[in-house]
């Protein structure tokens, strides 16, 4: 891997990390990170900072998750297990069989991260998961299922158009990628402030931006780290955020 010299301070990017049940390495139930989304953050010239998501029995301290990430020069807001629909859907809704590796601890630590983020205007890189957190944290809905394996995006690769001068266009260098999807849930209602800037050929929203935000913000449906060490239109969106955290 090659890693791009920087300052001896590199900007220090928060990465929450995913529960896991159990990891080949351990003895015990893990908190663990994606090695692609870190070294994709080492490559841009960034520190990727994994950080506990603590919010025991679904409660969390959004002060406390202030005061961690206060030291934090960015956010990454990685993909993971479905969000637990009763944060966005009716209270008698019912869920879709297909909802899958629900954590009401992981759901509301990553909320919180997303609405402290946003309001101070820290650089933020939501993927897959973290994209639909965002959205949610503004108000927006989620479809819980986007139709059975005909519809859904799982270990698809696929074009996505992004509108031009978009912040994803710009640190992609393009208007057109090919994306690495994994996800059978998409938006469905925009959360506050929120605009389309990226779709699959089928309609899915691939891409938001928050116009007007106070920092730089975009979020990607698919999973930019699964190839970005070889595509520089995938590794431009961690640059990008490192850029914007320096």
């Amino acid at each position: 891997m090659s890693i791009r010299r920087h300052t001896p301070s590199r900007p220090l990017i928060a990465l929450p990390q995913r529960f896991s049940a159990s990891t080949s390495a351990l003895r015990y139930e893990a908190v663990v990170t994606a090695r692609a989304l870190a070294d994709a953050v080492l490559r841009a010239g960034g520190e990727p900072f994994m950080m506990h998501p603590y919010a025991p029995e679904g409660r969390v301290d959004e002060a406390e998750v202030a005061g961690r990430l206060a030291r934090c020069d960015g956010v990454l807001l990685p993909g993971g297990g479905d969000l637990t629909p009763r944060l966005y859907a009716a209270a008698d809704s019912a869920v879709h069989a297909s909802v899958y590796d629900v954590d009401e601890e992981q759901d509301a630590f990553d909320l919180a991260v997303a609405r402290y983020a946003l309001a101070a205007g820290l650089p933020t890189l939501a993927v897959c998961r973290g994209l639909q957190a965002v959205n949610v944290a503004l108000g927006g809905t989620l479809r819980q299922d986007m139709g059975g394996p005909d519809r859904e995006h799982r270990h698809v690769v696929h074009p996505v158009r992004l509108e031009s001068g978009s912040a994803v266009a710009r640190a992609a260098g393009t208007e057109r990628v090919d994306a690495s999807c994994f996800h059978h849930q998409c938006v469905d209602r925009l959360g506050d402030g929120l605009a389309v800037t990226g779709r699959a050929a089928d309609g899915t929203v691939e891409a938001l931006e928050l116009p007007g935000g106070r920092g730089w913000f975009a979020a990607v449906q698919w999973h930019p780290e699964d190839t970005a060490a070889k595509d520089p239109a995938q590794q431009g969106l961690f640059d990008a955020l490192v850029a914007a955290a320096s």
